[in-house]
C-alpha cells in the first residue's frame, strides 16, 4: 500500500484503507436496503405525483398549492439526491463516495431540511390569512407574494448550508473530526457547540414555535367560525360562504397535520444535535443515524398525507397513472 497517499495521522492504524467496519449480518443489511429503498421510492414518486398534479391541472393553481408544489420539490430532491447515498452510509456504516462529495451531500442535506421548515412557516402564514382574514386574503397573498416567499425559502437556506459546511465552521474545534473522515471513511453529521445552538434555535425551535402559534390561532378562529355558521340563515349566498370557509378550515387542518408530523419526525434528531456536543459526542452512532432517518421519513409521509386527506390528489393520481394527462384539455379537468 502506498503510504504517501495516506493522511499522516492514519499511519498509526494498521490496514488503514480497510477501516470501514460493518459487523452487521448480511440478512440485516439486506432488510435495511429493502426498507429504506421502499421509503426512497415512495418519497420520489409520491412527491413527483404532487409536482405533476399541481403543475398540470389549472384548477390547482392557487397560492397555497404553489407553496405545496415547492415543498414537494424539496422532498423530491431529498429523496433523489440525499437519501440514496445516506442509505448506503447507514447500511455499510461507511462513506464510499469521497471526501469532496461528503461536503456536497452534507450541504444539500442541511439545505433541504431547512427549506422544508421555511416552507411550512410560509404555508402557516398563508392559512392564517385564509382562515382569519378571508376578505383581505386575495389582496395580501398574491402569486407575486408567493414567488417572493419561495425565493426566500430556497435562497437563504442554500447560502446558510453551503457557507457553514464548505468553511468547516460547523466542526471548528472538534478534536478528531478530520481523522474520522480521513482514516475511517466516515461522513458524520456533526456540529460544534456554537452551531448546534444556532441550528436548533434558528432552524427548528424559532420557526417551529411560530408555526405552532399560528395554528393555535387558526384553530381558535375556526371554532369561532363554526359557532357562527350554526346560526346562519340558509340562503344561497351564505351557504356558498359557509362551504368556502369549510374548505379553508379543512385545508388548514390538513396542513396542520403535515406540520405536526414534521415536528414529530425532526424534533428528536434536532434535540440530539443540540445536546450531543455538550455530552462530548457520546450519542451512539446507530441511535443518531436512526433519528436522522426518522427525519427523512417526514418527506415520505407528506404525499401519503395528501393522498389520504385531499380527494383532488387521489383523482389527479388516477389521471397520471392511466395516462389521461396526455389527453387534449386534460389540464382543465375538474378534480374537486
Amino acid at each position: 500500500m502506498d503510504t504517501s497517499m495516506i493522511h499522516p495521522e492514519c499511519l498509526q492504524y494498521e490496514n488503514v484503507s480497510f477501516l470501514c467496519p460493518n459487523d452487521r449480518p448480511t440478512v440485516v443489511r439486506f432488510g435495511m436496503y429493502v426498507f429504506l429503498s421502499v421509503s426512497i421510492t415512495i418519497t420520489i414518486f409520491g412527491n413527483l405525483g404532487i409536482i405533476i398534479s399541481i403543475s398540470h391541472f389549472k384548477e390547482l393553481h392557487s397560492p397555497t398549492n404553489f407553496l405545496i408544489l415547492s415543498m414537494a420539490a424539496t422532498d423530491f430532491s431529498l429523496g433523489l439526491i440525499i437519501m440514496p447515498y445516506s442509505m448506503v452510509r447507514s447500511v455499510e456504516r461507511c462513506w464510499l463516495f469521497g471526501k469532496i462529495f461528503c461536503k456536497v451531500h452534507y450541504s444539500f442535506d442541511l439545505m433541504l431540511s431547512v427549506i422544508s421548515i421555511f416552507h411550512l412557516c410560509c404555508i402557516a402564514i398563508d392559512r392564517f390569512y385564509a382562515v382569519c382574514d378571508p376578505l383581505r386574503y386575495p389582496i395580501k397573498i398574491t402569486i407575486s407574494v408567493i414567488k417572493q416567499m419561495i425565493f426566500i425559502c430556497w435562497s437563504l437556506p442554500a447560502i446558510f448550508a453551503f457557507g457553514v459546511v464548505i468553511t468547516n465552521s460547523h466542526v471548528s474545534g472538534i478534536t478528531g473530526y478530520e481523522m474520522l473522515v480521513e482514516c475511517f471513511n466516515l461522513c458524520p453529521i456533526t456540529f460544534n457547540k456554537l452551531w448546534s445552538l444556532v441550528m436548533f434555535f434558528t432552524c427548528f425551535f424559532a420557526p417551529g414555535s411560530v408555526m405552532v402559534g399560528i395554528y393555535v390561532k387558526i384553530f381558535i378562529v375556526s371554532q369561532r367560525h363554526a359557532k357562527i355558521m350554526k346560526h346562519m340563515a340558509a340562503n344561497r349566498t351564505e351557504i356558498s360562504t359557509h362551504i368556502s370557509r369549510q374548505k379553508d378550515r379543512k385545508a388548514a387542518k390538513t396542513l396542520g397535520i403535515v406540520m405536526g408530523v414534521f415536528i414529530v419526525c425532526w424534533l428528536p434528531v434536532f434535540i440530539v444535535i443540540l445536546v450531543d456536543p455538550f455530552l462530548n459526542f457520546s450519542t451512539p452512532e446507530v441511535l443518531f443515524d436512526a433519528l436522522n432517518w426518522f427525519g427523512y421519513i417526514n418527506s415520505t409521509c407528506n404525499p401519503l398525507i395528501y393522498g389520504f386527506f385531499y380527494p383532488w390528489f387521489r383523482k389527479a393520481l388516477q389521471y397520471i397513472i392511466f395516462g389521461k394527462i396526455f389527453e387534449t384539455d386534460s389540464c382543465l379537468a375538474k378534480l374537486s
